[in-house]
C-alpha cells in the first residue's frame, strides 16, 4: 500500500514521483462513490487512533510517534483511494523553519493530504466538536491537535495561545482560515483569529491550495471516490511581520490584517 501512495504522490520540485505517473483515463471517478472506500477510511483513521489513547492511558505518549502514524495514516489513505496528488512548490517548506500554515479547505480528505505533503510534524487546529468524538477525539487532544471554540471569543484566544506555543516548540500549526468546508469549491470568507496570531507573535505563514478533494468526498457526502487528481500548491512563505506598523491603535492593526488577510487569499487563488 505505502509503495502505491508512493506512486502516486508526485510534485514539482524536490519531491520525487514515480518515471511512469498513473493513468487515468481507464478508471474514471464513479458518479455514485464507494461507501467500502469511505468506511477504509474511518478503519485506517481509528487503527492510529486506538494507540495513542492506550499510550495515553499508560503516560507514555512521544511526539515522534505521532508524527509517524500520522505520516504512515495519510500514505496509506491516499494508497487506498488511489488518488492522483500533484504537489508544487514543497521546496517552499524549507527545513528547520516553522510555519503558521494555511490552506482552503474542500473535503475532509484535505487532511490526511496535507499531512501526505508536508509530513507528520504538524497539528490542525479544529472545532472543538471534533475532540467530543469517541477514540478519535481523545486521540488528536494527546496527539497534540488545538481545539477551537469561535462561539466563546476568550476561550479562542486560549487556543490560539496554545498554537502560538506550538509554534515556537517548532511544530507547524495548520489552520483553515475559512473555518469551514466550501460547498462549491470557491473561497469562503476568512475568519480574522488565525492572522491576528500570525501578526501579533510576527509569524511566517505558509499559504496551500488544495484543488480537487471535494470530488473525492464532498460536504455531506458519505461515499468516497477513487482515481481523483488533486492539485496542491504550496506557496511561497508571508512573512506577517512585514506587516507591522510602528502606528498604534486597532484602526492601524486592522489595516494590517485586513492586507495580510488579501494577500493570503490571492496566493490561494493563484493556485487554482
Amino acid at each position: 500500500m505505502l509503495r502505491a501512495a508512493s506512486r502516486n504522490i508526485k510534485q514539482s520540485g524536490c519531491f520525487c514521483y514515480a518515471t511512469t505517473p498513473p493513468v487515468l483515463s481507464s478508471r474514471l471517478p464513479s458518479e455514485r462513490g464507494s461507501l467500502a472506500l469511505s468506511l477504509l477510511t474511518v478503519y485506517e483513521t481509528l487503527a492510529i487512533s486506538w494507540p495513542t489513547v492506550v499510550d495515553a492511558a499508560l503516560g507514555r505518549v512521544k511526539k515522534d510517534v505521532c508524527d509517524e502514524r500520522l505520516r504512515s495514516w495519510s500514505q496509506k489513505i491516499v494508497a487506498h483511494a488511489r488518488i492522483d496528488l500533484d504537489v508544487r512548490g514543497r521546496e517552499h517548506l524549507e527545513r528547520g523553519r516553522t510555519f503558521l500554515v494555511m490552506s482552503n479547505h474542500q473535503s475532509h480528505y484535505d487532511i490526511p493530504l496535507v499531512f501526505a505533503a508536508v509530513g507528520g510534524n504538524i497539528r490542525m487546529i479544529t472545532k472543538q466538536e471534533l475532540f467530543k468524538l469517541p477514540i478519535f477525539g481523545a486521540a488528536i487532544r494527546e496527539a497534540g491537535f488545538i481545539a477551537i471554540d469561535r462561539s466563546d471569543r476568550q476561550r479562542a484566544i486560549e487556543s490560539l495561545d496554545i498554537a502560538r506555543q506550538a509554534l515556537a516548540s517548532g511544530v507547524h500549526v495548520w489552520i483553515a482560515p475559512e473555518g469551514t468546508r466550501s460547498r462549491t469549491g470557491k473561497l469562503l470568507p476568512f475568519k480574522k483569529g488565525g492572522f491576528n496570531l500570525a501578526l501579533e507573535a510576527q509569524l511566517t505563514i505558509l499559504p496551500i491550495t488544495i484543488d480537487g478533494t471535494k470530488n473525492i468526498l464532498p460536504p455531506n457526502a458519505m461515499r468516497s471516490h477513487h482515481d481523483v487528481k488533486v492539485r496542491m500548491v504550496i506557496h511561497p512563505p508571508i512573512d506577517a511581520s512585514a506587516y507591522a506598523s510602528n502606528g498604534k491603535g486597532h484602526g492601524v492593526f486592522r489595516a494590517a490584517r485586513d492586507r495580510l488577510m488579501a494577500d493570503v487569499r490571492e496566493a490561494f487563488e493563484r493556485g487554482f
